[in-house]
């Protein structure tokens, strides 16, 4: 008998006592302890330490997303799409979509709190059949979009130290290699404080909690209230025609748009790999997940409109030669170099801490589907260093790749900012493949959580599903018409090459050598389920 078929045995012999099977420490209410030790939700030996608790783990949240300073680092590419009415307009449209999604996530996580997130679910909800290869693209999807995200993100306090520094010396011809420089340096910087210093990170997401919502306010407030002359009504919320440059009719450059709206809001199952650093996941990853919604929605929104507002000269922030076309924004509002660096060193410090947060996730979906034999060298990336609370091997390898996408911006600045499109567009897909897995078999093969949407959970999960769909349609279409080579939006090619890679990968290694996520029993509401898992071979 197998370690695995040990510990279900364990479990079927005191079936009638399972408060036995949670862990007195912590009162884990997704983890259960058989044959000696604490077995979570994916079926795997807890080896990460459960030291958030709500606020850090909602704090979290919320600086991974870091909504505001999102929309900042692309609002020159936002006001292409209709103008500052396009802003507004296409990040509320964002926002109501990605409810959808957040609401159908929160009840995945809620029923499988599990590193791993959609590439788990999805492996789940398919049933026995079709659970293993579903899980694997799925998880492959996901991950390139947050390694795609993890670039685009740094790029952001990359660009902001560099604009930082010409704000005092106007005579600086800013060169990408210069960027590039800043973008390593954030990278190795932010890799070593999240492995070496993993213990202070709740304590680093509380502080970034505070710049989150202090420092959005500070913004808004001098922003709005610093400008001798601010932006009439009929400019920022006027009509959106006088303002499409695009070259595409109205409602195609609005439904483009959204993208940017959805870069901004769009990061709602970051938190959920970190399930198995939090007691009690399955109650508290909804909150988080709904938390970062709700407050990313709004701090955004005000956000936008306050430096919008601020805004005199429209065309200079467009067609800005500097490295972060918000500094123009800030200079046109405030008129003063000290108050444009220290508005460029508050969205600095927030971001930098999303940053933090980015990796974290990143290392750990990479690190989830290691110990599930899911990619290369998975012996290797699956090792955790217990003493730092760390997987060690896949965190440096998600900032090696990081580095690498980073450099693509030397050659192409388009090319990188396609980056961008292609983690929503990767990251919705495998959302799409949870959700519909769940979906399409009744919702009957994942455990009720502490969050279940009942009846309703149909109606929203088909709304997720169609509008994930619908979006990205129009996600690949090119920005600009008429499209040229330097315009071009590669979203598509970038998908079709990911799922290429995965197709590949999964005929070479996974279809013999791949088992799928352990799946374990779980201790829910006071009994103890037994997930659904894989018939197979190879299953341990």
């Amino acid at each position: 008998m197998d370690s695995s078929e040990e510990r279900v045995a364990a479990l079927d012999e005191k079936r009638h006592d399972p408060e036995k099977y949670v862990d007195d420490a912590d009162r884990r209410p997704s983890a259960i302890v058989a044959a000696g030790e604490i077995v979570n939700a994916s079926g795997h030996r807890d080896q990460l330490k459960r030291q958030y608790g709500l606020l850090s783990i909602c704090g979290l949240a919320l600086t991974i997303d870091n909504a505001w300073v999102a929309l900042a680092g692309s609002i020159a590419l936002s006001i292409n799409n209709g103008g500052p009415a396009g802003v507004l307009y296409e990040l509320l449209v964002a926002c109501f979509y990605y409810s959808f999604i957040a609401a159908s996530l929160a009840e995945l996580t809620s029923s499988i709190p599990s590193a791993g997130g959609v590439y788990h679910w999805a492996s789940v909800a398919p049933g026995p059949r079709y659970g293993r290869v579903v899980g694997f693209f799925t998880g492959w999807l996901n991950f390139f979009g947050w390694i795609f995200d993890l670039a685009s993100i740094i790029s952001i306090p990359a660009n902001v130290a560099v604009q930082m520094y010409a704000v005092f010396h106007p005579e600086l011809s800013i060169q990408p290699w210069q960027i590039y420089i800043a973008f390593i340096l954030i990278t190795w910087l932010c890799c070593a404080t999240v492995i070496f210093g993993n213990r202070f990170m709740p304590m680093l997401n509380d502080i970034g909690l505070f710049l989150i919502i202090v420092g959005g306010l500070v913004s808004i407030i001098v922003v709005a209230a610093m400008p001798k002359v601010h932006a009439t009504n009929s400019a920022v919320w006027g009509d959106f025609s006088q303002n499409n440059a695009a070259g595409w009719s109205d409602g195609v450059t609005f439904l483009t748009g959204v993208l940017n709206g959805a870069f901004t809001i769009g990061t709602p199952d970051a938190v959920t790999h970190m399930a198995e650093e939090l007691p009690n996941p399955s109650r508290d990853m909804p909150k988080a997940v709904a938390a970062q919604m709700i407050l990313g929605t709004l701090t955004s929104f005000f956000y936008a409109v306050a430096i919008l507002y601020g805004i005199s000269d429209i065309s200079a922030v467009v067609t800005s030669n500097g490295s972060f076309p918000l500094a123009v924004v800030y200079s046109q509002a405030t008129g003063n170099k000290g108050a444009t660096f220290g508005l460029l060193l508050i969205l600095f410090l927030s971001i930098m801490i999303c940053v933090f947060g980015t990796f974290l996730t990143v290392g750990r979906i990479w690190w989830s589907l290691a110990r599930d034999n899911a990619t290369p060298f998975a012996g290797f990336f699956s090792i955790v260093v217990e003493r730092l609370s760390c997987p060690v091997p896949a965190t440096v390898f998600c900032a090696i790749i990081a580095t690498a996408f980073g450099a693509i911006q030397l050659g192409s600045k388009t090319a990188f900012t396609d980056l961008v499109g292609s983690f929503v567009i990767l990251t919705t897909m495998s959302y799409a493949l949870a959700i519909g897995s769940h979906l399409f078999t009744g919702r009957k093969n994942l455990p009720r959580g502490s969050f279940w949407m009942g009846k309703a959970g149909s109606a929203i999960n088909t709304i997720a599903l169609l509008l994930i769909i619908f979006f990205n349609i129009f996600f690949c279409f090119p920005a600009v018409y008429p499209t040229t080579k330097s315009t071009m939006n590669y979203n598509s090619v970038i998908l079709v090459g990911v799922v290429v890679v995965t197709t590949i990968w999964w005929f070479v290694h996974a279809m013999r050598n791949y088992p799928g996520p352990k799946l374990s029993h779980l201790y829910v509401d006071g009994k103890i389920v037994e997930l659904p898992r894989e018939k197979s071979d190879h299953t341990e």
